[in-house]
């Protein structure tokens, strides 16, 4: 397991299926929020749930989000579109509603950066997020993203388009210690 102050980052086990997609994805908006495909109903037990890992996959690489006090399972986060060559990646997180506002985003982005720039020797990991996720924006830049740009209309969202913000982050830039 990655420990981070508050969280610990672990492999995904079976029975975190069933309690990621009732609190994650039955939630329809926060789900459409969270991913860039269309949201579609998914058969308890199936293995098209967004949430089963394929371990042979390699460019991405999933974890269970769980607290440090109690190790109650709290999330998901992950290194996605990993890139060998160019040693980039992306970052992402969703947790449960009844983690949220708690600093855990912030703890987490930390423990994904550790383990992307020390554990995997990436050069550059990169998040993007809705312009209106204040939580996502504001733990990313306490672990020092910076904001690269705006991708304006790039996000179709429950009938709307919306505004994604590209932040990154380059390991001589990063400060283990840069959250707040």
């Amino acid at each position: 397991m990655l420990r981070g102050s508050k969280v610990g980052l672990r492999a995904r086990h079976e029975d975190d299926i069933p309690v990621l997609q009732a609190e994650l994805h039955s939630d329809v908006v926060t789900s459409s929020r969270a991913d860039g495909r269309p949201w579609r109903p998914i058969t308890p037990g199936s293995k098209d749930s967004p949430f089963v890992v394929d371990d042979k996959e390699q460019g991405h690489v999933p974890f269970s989000v769980v607290e440090l006090d109690g190790g109650t399972l709290i999330g998901t986060a992950s290194l996605w579109g990993i890139d060998n060559h160019h040693r980039g990646a992306h970052i992402g997180m969703g947790l449960v509603p009844s983690a949220r506002g708690k600093g855990y985003s912030t703890d987490v982005v930390a423990v994904l950066c550790h383990y992307g720039f020390v554990v995997r020797g990436m050069q550059r990991l990169q998040i993007e997020t809705l312009s209106d996720n204040t939580a996502m924006l504001r733990a990313a830049e306490r672990n020092g993203f910076v904001r690269e740009g705006v991708l304006r209309s790039s996000s179709w969202v429950m009938g709307e388009f919306l505004d994604e913000v590209l932040l990154g982050l380059l390991a001589q830039e990063w400060k283990p210690d840069a959250k707040v």
